[in-house]
């Protein structure tokens, strides 16, 4: 019981400083999302384009971004690319940096597969109908792609929250580095990392319960 109430004040005592962390890793998770769904909707464009250069350059933003681990790009970004211009990048900036430019490779790929998925024949009924093929894209087939991949943005929204605990390898003051911090005083890793590790389990929790709920209405709407 001792051990039970020594837990229990060890955690009210440290929250504070954890809930400082994960407002920090909401903030950043909500902007480079934000970020993020421009971004892919660009380079998913660049990649259905008939235009050949906006092909390569979405192509080689996809491989780059596919082809290397989170955390090799918040290094590059926060250590090397400052080295070689000679600037200097907050850990909250490239921490938004990194994680706008991972997801929205991933959400790239979402939303082509969301406008794949969507009938040819409703293009070609608008382009019958007079429309230039870039007003029946904006009218007509992304709106309906959009309502197809909202399940996938609301997952990759609750993978990229799981990925800012990579972050503190760059010192931004994310959940997991105040974490870190802790344990670095007090040597009680086990009580702080199971506390983070709740705290982590239980917004993803709540944020796949919105997803399954969405992903229900959807259904729901289209039968």
């Amino acid at each position: 019981m001792n051990g039970f109430t020594n837990f229990i004040d060890y955690t009210i005592g440290i929250f504070p400083q954890l809930l400082k962390g994960m407002s920090l890793t909401i903030q950043m998770t909500v902007l480079s999302l934000i970020l993020a769904l421009i971004i892919g909707i660009l380079s998913c464009m660049f990649t259905i384009s008939k235009i050949k250069v906006l092909n390569v350059i979405a192509g080689i933003y996809l491989s780059l971004i596919r082809g290397t681990p989170l955390m090799v790009q918040a290094v590059f970004i926060y250590f090397g690319i400052p080295a070689v211009l000679g600037i200097k990048i907050l850990p909250f900036h490239a921490a938004i940096i990194v994680l706008c430019l991972n997801a929205g490779a991933y959400l790239s790929e979402i939303f082509r597969s969301g406008i794949m998925a969507v009938n040819k024949g409703q293009m070609e009924a608008a382009r019958s109908l007079g429309l230039p093929y870039g007003v029946a894209m904006v009218k007509i087939i992304l709106p309906q792609a959009f309502r197809i991949v909202i399940p996938s943005v609301v997952n990759q929204f609750i993978i990229t929250l799981k990925d800012t605990s990579i972050l503190s390898v760059i010192g931004c003051g994310e959940l997991m580095k105040q974490g870190s911090l802790i344990v670095a005083r007090n040597f009680r890793g086990f009580e702080t990392y199971a506390i983070i590790g709740a705290m982590y389990y239980i917004v993803i929790t709540i944020l796949t319960k919105i997803a399954k709920i969405i992903e229900r209405r959807l259904s729901n709407d289209k039968s």
